[in-house]
């Protein structure tokens, strides 16, 4: 239709009337190139959530294949309990699931992160020991310590976390039969073995390492006073050495007190806040006993990391990458300790680290702890072990288990 005013233009010529209509669309061009964009992106728009809502139709068919795949795969773990039942067998089997992961990283061919993929499947296994039983797993509390944080992250959500006030409560209850396992550290890339637990582990006569699993480790400076007015600083022993450096240069004239945990040290940071006190521990303790966290990543080492055992009464198997500990004493002669060095040599085995502690019934006589490669039952270790031990006054294997 042509326009009212165009109409009132006559007596134009057909020619100069069809110019009026050119003009007006030309001054319009604006709004209706407008229009036209809007139209466009409306009709963009509605492919696009056309093609977002498909997807998700099919992401939710595969979740829905994923349940049905996880509750099969359960009956399958349900019935693996019900026959482990009749003879008792162990329901954490690390090599089993050293082999699992090895397995899962392959498959996954690198698409994945696999940390991701390794975590999803932590809390399926885990809800696999619930059907199975269950299992009652201790550490050193209370919550919110790494002791903690590593036992969740070796076993998952659906065990039976227990904390104990001491590593002597702990051991005590793991021998008793009170936990399946107990979690302890037992070295750390800073501060070196955890001696406390390593001289409990070779005390003990039924207790042994049967797994075990890394935790990167991130102290932070917790408190709810100012840094300026900060006077006294709790946490365990290990985390100190941990941030010797640090303190040395932001602290040197505050009080380091040594705690049982970076928990019990965070609770004392809390309650004497007006007497200005902190702690050195995680966020996690930080946010559960109500701290603030004053600096993070205070640890001398980047990397800072806990090498951290799973201990119980069990024998883990072989799996052709395993790691064993072991104890172990020399005459005290010259040269008796490069002779057992020697022995591993001949054997052509790997020794991933080795330390010295004093012997707990005679004075000025040293023990020494090794981490080799290699398992307790298999060759050549197993040779090389047979031979240390005719010529060792004491030996002790603390155990062997997979590598990660």
């Amino acid at each position: 239709m042509v326009p009212y005013f165009v109409q009132t233009i006559n007596p134009l010529p057909p020619f100069s009337r069809f110019g009026a209509l050119i003009f007006v669309l030309w001054r319009c061009r604006g709004v209706a190139w407008s229009a036209l964009a809007k139209w466009a992106n409306f009709v963009v728009e509605c492919t696009r959530m056309d093609e977002i809502e498909q997807l998700r139709e099919q992401i939710d068919r595969v979740d829905a294949s994923i349940v049905e795949l996880l509750k099969e795969r359960m009956q399958y773990v349900h019935r693996v309990g019900e026959i482990k039942a009749t003879d008792a067998s162990a329901l954490f089997v690390p090599e089993r699931e050293s082999a699992q992961r090895e397995k899962l990283v392959k498959l996954n061919g690198g698409v994945l992160p696999e940390e991701a993929l390794l975590r999803i499947y932590r809390q399926i296994i885990s809800c696999g020991y619930l059907l199975e039983g269950g299992l009652r797993v201790g550490y050193l509390g209370p919550e919110g310590t790494w002791s903690h944080q590593a036992a969740l992250a070796r076993f998952g959500e659906s065990v039976t976390l227990l904390p104990f006030p001491s590593f002597s409560h702990l051991f005590n209850a793991a021998e008793r039969g009170e936990v399946d396992f107990a979690v302890i550290p037992i070295e750390n890339n800073t501060a070196g073995f955890v001696t406390q637990t390593m001289d409990l582990l070779m005390a003990s006569n039924t207790l042994r390492i049967c797994a075990q699993c890394m935790q990167s480790v991130q102290n932070c400076l917790l408190a709810n006073c100012t840094r300026e007015d900060i006077r006294t600083i709790y946490s365990h022993p290990q985390v100190l050495g941990q941030c010797k450096l640090w303190l040395q240069q932001n602290f040197p004239n505050a009080e380091q007190i040594s705690t049982a945990s970076t928990a019990s040290a965070a609770k004392m940071a809390h309650a004497e806040a007006d007497k200005g006190a902190a702690a050195l521990g995680s966020r996690l303790v930080g946010r559960l006993c109500d701290l603030q966290v004053q600096e993070a990543n205070i640890q001398d080492n980047a990397t800072n990391t806990t090498r951290f055992a799973v201990v119980g009464k069990q024998l883990t198997r072989p799996t052709g990458k395993d790691r064993t500990t072991i104890c172990f004493g020399v005459p005290h002669v010259p040269g008796s300790l490069a002779d057992v060095l020697l022995l591993f040599k001949k054997h052509n085995i790997n020794i991933y680290c080795i330390d010295s502690r004093p012997a707990r019934n005679i004075s000025w006589e040293y023990l020494f702890y090794m981490d080799v490669e290699g398992h307790e039952l298999a060759r050549p270790l197993q040779s090389c072990i047979e031979e240390l031990r005719r010529g060792s006054p004491m030996l002790k294997v603390l155990g062997s288990y997979p590598e990660l």
